[in-house]
């Protein structure tokens, strides 16, 4: 072997060896189990760090609640419906990354149930219904693992300080589907409900988006929101989804972070 041909190899040796090393440590790297979320904003991760933008989905906490073997991809989306979900192409989106063995959780209803807006309401007993069995059936057509959840609770306190229902036959259809095509459910809006009446009217506020005029620069102004959580409230319902995932038994919770 002449001297280029030499020199030559030991200059590509070490690049040869950092490909090799970097094509090895990503194997490791990759997750045994994948979790995808889809839903509406009450799940979707929210921009900014927490100093400056106090809101969050439960769903962008979820991942705090696995050990690194398992990956979680979010997909839900403020505003949307089962409806807009799928007319929007997002639900190609997620058949399209889907392999065997991953599993779907599905949330929707805060949107599906605004009647004034047809491009997302959907009637809960048709059009709703119709939309959480096509999840279903193409989530294992796909050799993955659906399952269904109640929406969250809204923070929906009457004068009296009696916590009201705002999401109807919503809940109850998506465990009807749930019973009759055998489907895990968890029942996230009891979870979160017994969770919010237990803290009461006033302390309930620390869950949701109630914050102070000056005290985020994302709401200037301050904000009294019901509906979306604060990094503390997403915190909390993501454990809830984590309780859930356990008394199913599904071997998801064997995933689970020992440290949370």
């Amino acid at each position: 072997m002449n001297l280029l041909k030499r020199k030559k190899i030991k200059l590509l040796l070490p690049v040869m060896l950092g490909v090799l090393a970097f094509s090895f440590t990503g194997q490791l790297a990759q997750p045994e189990i994948r979790v995808f979320m889809v839903g509406d904003s009450t799940m979707a991760d929210k921009p900014g760090a927490p100093e400056i933008n106090p809101e969050r989905g439960w769903g962008q906490l979820l991942p705090s609640f696995f050990n690194e073997n398992a990956e979680v991809r979010n997909h839900a989306v403020n505003g949307r419906s089962t409806r807009s979900f799928i007319d929007e192409g997002r639900w190609e989106a997620v058949l399209a990354e889907l392999r065997s063995g991953d599993y779907v959780f599905i949330q929707f209803g805060h949107n599906d149930m605004k009647e004034k807006d047809p491009a997302r309401y959907t009637n809960p007993y048709t059009g709703y219904r119709r939309n959480l069995e096509k999840f279903v059936r193409e989530t294992r057509a796909r050799g993955a693992f659906p399952v269904l959840l109640s929406s969250i609770v809204r923070r929906n306190f009457n004068e009296q300080g009696t916590l009201v229902d705002t999401h109807g036959a919503y809940p109850f259809v998506t465990r009807a589907v749930a019973t009759e095509m055998n489907v895990p459910f968890i029942d996230h809006q009891l979870k979160t409900e017994g969770f919010i009446e237990a803290l009461g009217p006033e302390k309930s506020k620390e869950i949701y988006l109630w914050v102070k005029p000056g005290q985020y620069e994302r709401f200037p102004d301050g904000e009294q929101d019901n509906t979306h959580l604060t990094l503390k409230g997403a915190t909390e319902y993501a454990r809830l989804a984590m309780e859930g995932i356990e008394e199913l038994g599904l071997p998801l919770a064997n995933y689970r972070n020992d440290k949370k």
